[in-house]
C-alpha cells in the first residue's frame, strides 16, 4: 500500500507539474489528485523538490520507453543514420501514447530551468547530442573544431524542436489540408533530413571567423 501511494503521487504529479510548472504546482493539488494525504509527500520524498526530480526521471523513462534512441548496424550509411536520428527525435517531440505530459514537462524544463535541468541534460539530452555528434563525424572535416560541430548539431536538433515549440503557430499559418499532407512526422523527417544533408554536403571547412579554443 505504501509503495502504491508513492507511485500514485508520482503519476499524479506529472501532468500537474507539466501544466503549471514547478513553482505554481502545489502539494495540495498533487495529493488531492493522487487521493493521498499531504503529509505523504514528505514521508515518501522528503519535500516537493525531491518529488519533482522523481517526476522528471519518470518523464525520461516513459519517453524513452515509447521512443528509444535511434539504432543501426555498423554498415548503415551515414545519411540513413542521420535520417533515423531525426525520425526518433521528431517522434519523441510530436507523437504520444496518450500521455502528453512527459514531453510537455521536459520542454518546460528546458525553457524554464529548475533544479532538475542538469539531471535532464545529463540523463536525456547529452546522450542524444553525443549520438548526433558521432553521426556528424562522417560528414564534417576532421579538423572541424568542436564549437562548430556543436552549432551544426544544434541546427539539426533545432529544426525538430521548432515543430513542437511553435506547433500552434504552424497550425495558424498553414492551411489544414497542407498541414495534414506535408507536416506529418514522416514528411518532416524527409524534409529535415534532405535539408540537413544538403547543408552538410556543401559544407565549407573554412569558417569566416577562425575559432579559438581559448578566449
Amino acid at each position: 500500500m505504501t509503495e502504491d501511494t508513492r507511485c500514485r503521487i508520482v503519476h499524479a504529479a506529472g501532468p500537474i507539474f507539466a501544466k503549471k510548472g514547478f513553482t505554481a504546482a502545489t502539494v495540495r493539488d498533487i495529493c488531492a489528485s493522487a487521493g493521498a494525504n499531504q503529509a505523504a509527500v514528505n514521508y515518501h520524498f522528503g519535500d516537493k523538490d525531491a518529488l519533482y526530480l522523481e517526476v522528471v526521471r519518470l518523464a525520461h523513462t516513459l519517453r524513452l520507453k515509447q521512443v528509444p534512441f535511434a539504432a543501426w548496424s555498423p554498415d548503415t550509411p551515414p545519411a540513413e543514420k542521420l535520417r533515423r536520428f531525426i525520425r526518433a527525435t521528431l517522434t519523441r517531440m510530436l507523437e504520444t501514447d496518450g500521455r502528453q505530459w512527459p514531453t510537455q514537462l521536459m520542454l518546460r524544463e528546458m525553457l524554464h530551468p529548475t533544479i532538475a535541468c542538469q539531471a535532464l541534460v545529463e540523463d536525456f539530452v547529452r546522450p542524444q547530442l553525443d549520438q548526433l555528434l558521432g553521426i556528424l563525424d562522417d560528414f564534417l572535416p576532421a579538423a572541424t573544431p568542436m564549437p562548430r560541430r556543436h552549432q551544426v548539431a544544434f541546427s539539426i536538433i533545432g529544426q525538430c524542436v521548432h515543430y513542437r515549440v511553435a506547433g500552434k503557430v504552424v497550425e495558424f499559418l498553414i492551411p489544414a489540408g497542407e498541414l495534414e499532407s506535408a507536416f506529418s512526422t514522416e514528411r518532416l523527417t524527409e524534409h529535415i533530413s534532405q535539408f540537413s544533408l544538403a547543408a552538410l554536403t556543401a559544407w565549407n571547412p573554412c569558417p569566416p571567423v577562425p575559432w579559438s579554443e581559448t578566449p
